[in-house]
């Protein structure tokens, strides 16, 4: 004997997911360009740990727009050097960074980077 297993007509879909014909939408600010939304989109994948925020708080260290875009693109080259876990120098902070992951792991700036030893690291990027 079996058993018949009907199955609804509509697919069943990953919530979060667009439905078939629906495109996501990227809401563009008038006069901005391709580059800006996607150098936008792009900065938005590095993320900072909570021991990598708390040091940055402890150590009153702010970093600009420009450390920042720096930072990201330091780990964009270590990423395509195949790098994992990363040293990188942005003016006169040190963030060791999880590649993989696109995590700052922790920072030290240069009042607190004498006699540090950075262990873990496969690479240093200098920016």
């Amino acid at each position: 004997m079996t058993d018949k297993i009907f199955a609804p007509n509509n697919q069943i879909r990953p919530i979060g997911l667009p439905q078939k014909g629906q495109a996501q939408q990227i809401k563009k600010a008038p006069g901005q360009s391709f580059k800006d939304i996607l150098a936008g989109e792009v900065g938005k994948g590095l993320k900072f740990s909570a021991h990598a925020q708390a040091r940055l708080e402890a150590r009153n260290i702010k970093l600009t727009k420009s450390q920042l875009n720096r930072l990201n693109t330091g780990v964009e080259k270590a990423a395509s050097k195949g790098a994992r876990e990363s040293l990188v120098l942005v003016d006169n902070l040190a963030l060791v960074v999880s590649v993989k992951n696109k995590t700052v792991i922790t920072a030290v700036d240069d009042k607190n980077l004498k006699e540090n030893v950075f262990t873990n690291i496969d690479s240093a990027v200098i920016m």
